[in-house]
């Protein structure tokens, strides 16, 4: 039985009438940090504290992240390396999430602001078992070159295993295309539903685990 799937347009829009109906997009982050905790350590066992290393980008996709690490933290050897800064976070809920996680005891907080800094932070992808990829979402556009380009190539060189939040990074959500680079991921962790451009790259996405994140399924008219 072939799996359902939406395109990136129809999750915006689950997501905007969900949070109209009242379920706020802070509790969606929040659920879908808390998911991709549990998939981590679906494959680990938190009694032996695995090295989770969690690379975030600046937008939603990063606030998903800081919340997996978060929710990981005293269960395994976190650290967070945020590409850009928190100066350069916009969104309002991805902000409290980094504000928050700042606060937390045992976790192992990084701004990579340049390629420099991040260069400097290299032992942290050879040292992981885990790495989180949470650089970009669904609004992925162009090739990411510079600082995430840089943070991508990390992850792919590195043996740890790669577990992407909602997509690997790099993949367009609806046609499965990139721009020649994209996180090769061992297990994706997609939200609310598969988007329809996973189905059709298996070579990136790994393992295919759909969790929700507390909104309800709605019907809505594609237009294409």
């Amino acid at each position: 039985m072939k799996m359902k799937a939406i395109d990136s347009r129809t999750m915006k829009q689950i997501e905007e009438r969900a949070s109209q109906l009242g379920v706020s997009r802070l509790l969606m982050m929040e659920n879908a940090g808390k998911a991709v905790a549990q998939a981590v350590l679906r494959f680990f066992d938190e009694h032996l504290k695995p090295k989770v290393l969690v690379v975030a980008g600046t937008g939603n996709n990063g606030g998903d992240g800081a919340a997996a690490a978060r929710h990981l933290a005293g269960r395994a050897d976190v650290s967070v390396l945020l590409l850009g800064g928190t100066e350069k976070v916009k969104a309002e809920e991805a902000s409290l999430q980094w504000r928050i996680l700042k606060e937390v005891e045992g976790i192992r907080f990084v701004e990579a602001k340049d390629e420099a800094s991040l260069n400097a932070s290299k032992s942290l992808f050879a040292e992981a078992d885990v790495i989180v990829d949470a650089i970009f979402g669904t609004g992925i556009k162009g090739h990411p070159g510079g600082l995430h380009g840089m943070a991508m190539k990390m992850i792919n060189e590195s043996s740890a295993m790669k577990v992407a939040v909602d997509i690997p990074s790099g993949l367009d959500p609806d046609t499965g295309q990139d721009n020649g680079l994209v996180v090769k991921a061992d297990v994706t962790v997609t939200l609310h539903a598969a988007k329809e451009g996973l189905l059709k790259r298996e070579d990136v996405v790994g393992l295919l685990l759909v969790e929700g994140i507390g909104v309800p399924n709605f019907s809505f008219q594609r237009n294409r």
